[in-house]
């Protein structure tokens, strides 16, 4: 019996594929918002200036409670869609 070949073709972005992420797929805008705070502060903890929120494309109700989130937190220095993947924002935080 042979045995088949199996390759990832995923494409990943070789500059943000370490980079920490928070996926909040499912959650509430509210609940959202919550982990979003949390994570934030873990990695001004661990002095990671970039981080990722996988919010996912649908109906962009987390993306726009997200970003609204966003716009008044002033440890983010700014914030924007992936090039890559428009289901994820990039942040770069205050150290």
């Amino acid at each position: 019996m042979k045995s088949k070949k199996y390759t990832n073709k995923t494409i990943r972005d070789p500059f943000t594929y370490y980079w920490p992420k928070l996926d909040i797929h499912g959650e509430t805008s509210a609940t959202c918002i919550a982990l979003i705070n949390s994570f934030i502060n873990d990695n001004i903890k661990l002095k990671k200036n970039r981080i990722i929120i996988i919010h996912g494309k649908g109906t962009g109700i987390l993306k726009k409670a997200t970003h609204n989130y966003l716009k008044k937190d002033k440890r983010v220095i700014k914030y924007y869609i992936d090039g890559m993947n428009d289901g994820q924002t990039i942040l770069e935080l205050k150290i």
